[in-house]
């Protein structure tokens, strides 16, 4: 037998195996649920079951929703992807277990009327339909490396169900109008800030003649901006169910850190510049600190908030069983809390790599600044729409930062290659070396001067020498695309399917469960 033949055969054997490793380690997770649960409530089949699609679900928002923190992070080098994942596990635990809260709405985001719901037993099945839909949702769209919304696919879960259940009127319309100008309003909200904040690094230090003089006045004054964001981010969002605080608080507490830390990471940041170079490269050094911070209250914040789409269902039903009755609200124990968190951080180790490898690298080349801009974007862009009352994804804002920074790095590579059409046209018939010395000091001129340059042969204009026909073959050239125009349609396609899909999926599962447990 041929050697490639034989590598080829053990290359596929080693995959395998890590896929059934993967695989196993995720069935042994949902067995020790079995067991755990079936040993606190023996002989409650609806509860195990409803605690396995608990776990389940948890595995997936791990595996897909969570490479939107550190996908960034991971792409743009600053973190490898071990190092992520360990960062990504311990601080969405941390969120989830320490200020996930101890009470959960019954009905997510208030997506179905409740009280078109008498019998409690009609309500667990709901339940079980919208958890087990959105599961499988996620899992499939992880499976085809689509970042989609978690939070979309268990309301969309819960739709589905409760119109199955009782019919169109129990939808709240006006609300899932919301969720569907959300898909609009997260990822412009998020591409808008990115491409701001990018654009005013490039503006304020990459494109100054000394780029590590610029750095040391602005990249304080952007990390203490991090910081303002991210406390009032985190008040609001991360700790809101461990004490509330009025909005305006939050942000005066958040902006007396961000004061605070400009203070403190001022001459750090003057000491460590003083050993760099006078490049891009650098530059991009001073933001890694930050970037790793970012990435883990991402996590944080996110684990706080998320365990919800998994847990609170299953605290939903667990609540059902044990009283008998529904409730506006239910109580979470800590061991389904417990359970989410271990599925989220199982489910981002085991499966989570090839979303991370999307959001991080398939989109759009990052690198450490670009990713910091993302990770501003999603701070802001969730701080603006919950003061504007505007329902917002998490995965859409990262996703929407991404793209907003990929096609600002178009337009800018698209305007310099017009510019240099532009002296080339100028220069039309003169000397070679010529040309060559004005396009190295055009190179090496800030953003100020390139733009008296540009006015100066403007002026001492002639008549052009180039043709209309050569000119359009010369933008050609330098008009790059620099986003992944497929992977654009495919996430956009994901989202817009994602309720939709997950709903039909409920309304299918509830009447499988209806028909089989309806004596």
């Amino acid at each position: 037998m041929d050697l490639n033949n034989i590598a080829k055969i053990e290359q596929a054997q080693y995959v395998n195996r890590r896929e059934l490793v993967r695989l196993g380690s995720a069935a042994i997770f949902l067995v020790a649920i079995i067991i755990f649960v079936g040993t606190k409530m023996p002989g409650s089949i609806l509860l195990i079951s409803a605690a396995v699609i608990g776990g389940y679900m948890a595995l997936n928002i791990g595996a897909n929703d969570v490479a939107n923190n550190v996908g960034p992070a991971v792409g743009s080098q600053t973190l490898t992807l071990t190092g992520a994942i360990i960062i990504a596990a311990i601080f969405e635990s941390a969120g989830a277990i320490i200020a996930g809260g101890d009470v959960v709405g019954t009905i997510r985001k208030g997506i179905i009327d409740p009280s078109a719901i008498s019998d409690p037993q009609v309500f667990v099945w709901l339940m079980m339909a919208a958890l087990l839909a959105g599961a499988v949702w996620l899992n499939l769209a992880t499976f085809l490396a689509l970042p989609v919304s978690t939070t979309h696919s268990i309301v969309g879960g819960v739709l589905g169900a409760g119109i199955a259940a009782a019919g169109w009127d129990i939808a709240d319309w006006g609300k899932v109008g919301q969720i569907a100008a959300s898909w609009v309003i997260s990822p412009v909200f998020g591409g808008i800030i990115a491409a701001g904040f990018l654009y005013t690094i490039k503006r304020t230090i990459t494109y100054k003649c000394d780029k590590i003089a610029a750095a040391r006045k602005v990249v304080p004054l952007l990390i203490g901006t991090m910081a303002w964001a991210f406390t009032t981010y985190l008040i609001m969002k991360g700790l809101k169910k461990l004490f509330k605080i009025d909005f305006i608080y939050a942000l005066g507490i958040g902006f007396v850190i961000g004061v605070g830390v400009i203070f403190i990471v001022s001459p750090i940041i003057a000491r460590t510049s003083a050993e760099l170079k006078n490049s891009k490269a650098s530059v991009n050094k001073l933001f890694v600190i930050p970037l790793i911070c970012a990435a883990a209250l991402l996590s944080f914040a996110h684990g706080a908030n998320d365990v919800a789409n998994a847990v609170g269902p299953l605290a939903a039903i667990y609540d059902v069983i044990s009283h008998g009755a529904m409730a506006a609200k239910a109580s979470i124990p800590l061991w389904v809390m417990v359970i989410g968190a271990l599925g989220i951080s199982l489910g981002l180790a085991l499966f989570g790599p090839k979303l991370i490898r999307t959001v991080g690298s398939e989109i759009t080349e990052l690198d450490q600044a670009r990713a910091f801009c993302i990770a501003m974007a999603a701070a802001i862009t969730v701080i603006i729409a919950s003061q504007l009352g505007l329902p917002v994804s998490s995965t859409h804002i990262a996703i929407g930062a991404i793209f907003g920074i990929g096609f600002l790095r178009e337009a800018i590579k698209a305007n310099y290659g017009k510019m240099i059409v532009e002296i080339k046209s100028h220069h039309a018939g003169a000397d070679e070396a010529e040309v060559t010395a004005f396009l190295d000091k055009f190179e090496a001129a800030s953003f100020e001067e390139k733009g008296h340059m540009l006015a100066d042969l403007k002026k001492h204009k002639q008549a052009p020498t180039v043709t209309k026909k050569e000119r359009k073959s010369l933008v050609k050239e330098y008009k790059k695309e620099l986003v992944q125009r497929s992977a654009a349609l495919k996430i956009i396609a994901a989202w817009v399917i994602t309720v939709p899909l997950s709903g039909l999926l409920a309304a299918l599962i509830y009447f499988t469960l209806r028909g089989m447990l309806l004596p």
